[in-house]
């Protein structure tokens, strides 16, 4: 991490947030075993698993080890988001192509009325969360700052060994840091500096784009932690 304390501008307050969340983050990691780290607290979690034991219909990695991931979906929190890109001018299509479902899914969210339906998500352990962020935060750099050929979804060789997982996933944070670190205001403003193929990161400015990233990070650390707190509560130890 940097090691300025006080920063200005806009790329020097998302970067403070993100090391203050990664700082935290660390720590509440530490320690993590390997039972913890797969530890299913209910029935029907989604994990890493085996391939060929995975128990949802695209999960996904290059290697022994695939992340679970279920059919393409809208969630519920993102109803205002994709009103708001139709309203910007994206094309239903696009937006459907964007979340991988139907023109027909995005006809009939843009004219829903009254609360956002129901939300039904799996519990995820701690091995799908630091999972995610791991392909999520690879896949950006890769098409972002790389050379914008790899398939996001292959970039993570996804293993059962929580230490090896946390080692691999802070050196990938690390040099996500560094290139976002030197990146110009005019770079900033620019949109599609991004080209993440998940998402909307191709129409958007690349600000908005790491505020988003930052989100991403602090949201699924934030569950992390909680799940620690409920496997000590439980099982009255934490490493």
């Amino acid at each position: 991490m940097g090691t300025e304390r006080v920063r200005t501008g806009r790329l020097g307050l998302l970067l403070e947030q993100f090391d203050c969340a990664r700082e935290r983050a660390q720590v509440r990691l530490t320690g993590l075993s390997d039972e913890e780290y797969l530890w299913e607290p209910v029935a029907d979690c989604w994990s890493i698993r085996r391939r060929g034991e995975a128990v949802t219909p695209r999960a996904f990695g290059p290697g022994d080890w695939v992340l679970d991931q279920g059919d393409p979906y809208i969630p519920a929190g993102e109803y205002a988001e994709v009103a708001r890109q139709a309203a910007d001018g994206m094309s239903v299509a696009k937006i459907a192509e964007d979340w991988s479902v139907s023109v027909e899914r995005v006809e009939e969210i843009l004219h829903h009325t009254g609360p956002p339906e129901p939300e039904i998500t799996p519990v995820t352990t701690i091995a799908w969360r630091l999972g995610h962020l791991h392909y999520c935060f690879a896949g950006e750099w890769e098409w972002t700052f790389g050379e914008r050929r790899q398939e996001p979804k292959l970039l993570v060789d996804f293993t059962p060994g929580a230490a090896l997982a946390l080692d691999r996933f802070w050196a990938l944070i690390d040099r996500w840091r560094e290139s976002v670190a030197a990146v110009t205001d005019e770079q900033l403003d620019t949109v599609g500096f991004s080209q993440y193929p998940y998402g909307s990161d191709a129409g958007e400015p690349y600000h908005d784009v790491l505020w988003g990233a930052n989100l991403e990070f602090i949201h699924h650390m934030a569950e992390i932690a909680l799940l620690r707190d409920l496997w000590r509560a439980r099982f009255g130890t934490r490493a």
